[in-house]
């Protein structure tokens, strides 16, 4: 089926090129990355080079100029070849709006085009041990001293908490819901910032989550971002494009999952003939492109309206609470089709279910995205 999205020529040739690069020099050491639990600097470096991080930047802040739908095609490439891990997405389309938007000039000047050149990663610290989509629950505190905030608390669950080199970080300023501020931590400049474990998960092995601690961590007043207690604002003002990029991605990782699914079932053979000779096998593949197809086409149709400055809250809870529940129920079904097989790790169905798991957790869970939609009716 035709997409809603008519993507122009330079989009597809950026699309090509990721998908070159992603093969070439991503694809072939993804094992090793997550047996190391964490990808190299030395591909963070080559995306920039290719104008794979920060697309949308202008060109005098490191990017080149182009819109959304740039990162959207880099974010497919990606997860479309099972290299969701690499954690470019949340560089580029999460971490680094906080500072475009919301940045002055010389924090701009700063940060912006050495992220695009993939000299340093980005890491976003929201979540903490006893809350996360509670963000007015957060508690670690930031007090002013002088010219300084001293940061006490810590983080968890910090995609690219390992190779940070620049962490956006929520703490309290004051109390209440007004009372959260964003601070930006640069981790090699910032006494009293620690790394803790790196942690293991159930999927995205090669993805560096961890523990972050902010013992006394001292950040310059003028990292800050915004004004004091305008935190809260800002995390909701940037929630809708987060949680769409996390439904593009869904999506991606369900069209990959039915690629290979497909493929398995015209080769694999029992009792006498192929698996998808069985009409069970076809009505199984027909339900589930029919569900990925709808998804698809919600998720491409709040791509549009997010790129007119549409997209609101509600709908882009919609996207991401449909896709992320679609790719994991896709996901199953489609690890079933494979029998045995399908459990063991050398296949990519194993890797990809246990990736798709967290989709429905981060971002907001599927219960949190259904109240915000029930709060709407």
């Amino acid at each position: 089926m035709k997409r809603l999205i008519e993507f122009t020529e330079d989009h597809l040739l950026l699309r090509d090129s990721a998908c070159k690069f992603l093969e070439r020099e991503c694809a072939p050491h993804y094992s090793q990355w997550e047996a190391d639990g964490q990808v190299s600097r030395e591909v963070w470096a080559r995306a920039g080079e290719l104008g794979l991080l920060c697309p949308w930047l202008a060109p005098e802040l490191g990017g080149s100029g182009q819109d959304f739908l740039a990162s959207v095609v880099i974010t497919e490439a990606v997860t479309g070849l099972g290299l969701d891990s690499l954690g470019y997405s949340l560089h580029s389309d999460i971490v680094a709006p906080y500072i475009a938007h919301f940045g002055t000039d010389e924090q701009r000047r700063r940060w912006l085009p050495r992220m695009a050149r993939g000299e340093l990663i980005g890491a976003l610290a929201i979540t903490e041990p006893a809350g996360g989509s509670d963000v007015a629950a957060l508690r670690t505190r930031a007090e002013r001293v002088g010219d300084t905030y001293v940061l006490a608390g810590s983080k968890c669950f910090i995609s690219n908490g390992q190779m940070a080199d620049l962490v956006i970080v929520a703490a309290r300023t004051a109390e209440g819901r007004d009372g959260l501020s964003l601070f930006v931590v640069e981790t090699s400049a910032t006494p009293g910032f620690r790394r803790g474990r790196t942690l293991r998960k159930l999927g995205a092995h090669a993805q560096d989550t961890s523990e972050l601690f902010f013992d006394g961590a001292v950040v310059p007043a003028h990292h800050r971002l915004g004004s004091e207690g305008a935190g809260f604002r800002m995390m909701m003002e940037q929630l809708s494009q987060e949680r769409l990029v996390m439904a593009i991605r869904s999506v991606a990782a369900a069209e990959m999952a039915l690629r290979v699914t497909t493929e398995y079932v015209k080769d694999r053979r029992a009792f006498g003939k192929r698996i998808l000779d069985f009409q069970n096998t076809r009505f199984e593949l027909a339900a589930l492109q029919t569900a990925f197809e709808v998804s698809r086409s919600f998720v491409d149709r709040c791509i549009l309206e997010h790129c007119a400055g549409r997209l609101d809250a509600v709908h882009a809870a919609m996207a991401k609470y449909h896709a992320s529940e679609m790719q994991f129920d896709l996901m199953d079904r489609c690890l079933q089709l494979h029998g045995g097989w399908g459990y063991m790790a050398e296949l990519p169905i194993a890797r990809l279910w246990a990736e798709s798991r967290v989709y429905r957790i981060a971002g907001g869970t599927s219960e949190i995205m259904k109240e915000v939609i029930g709060r709407s009716l």
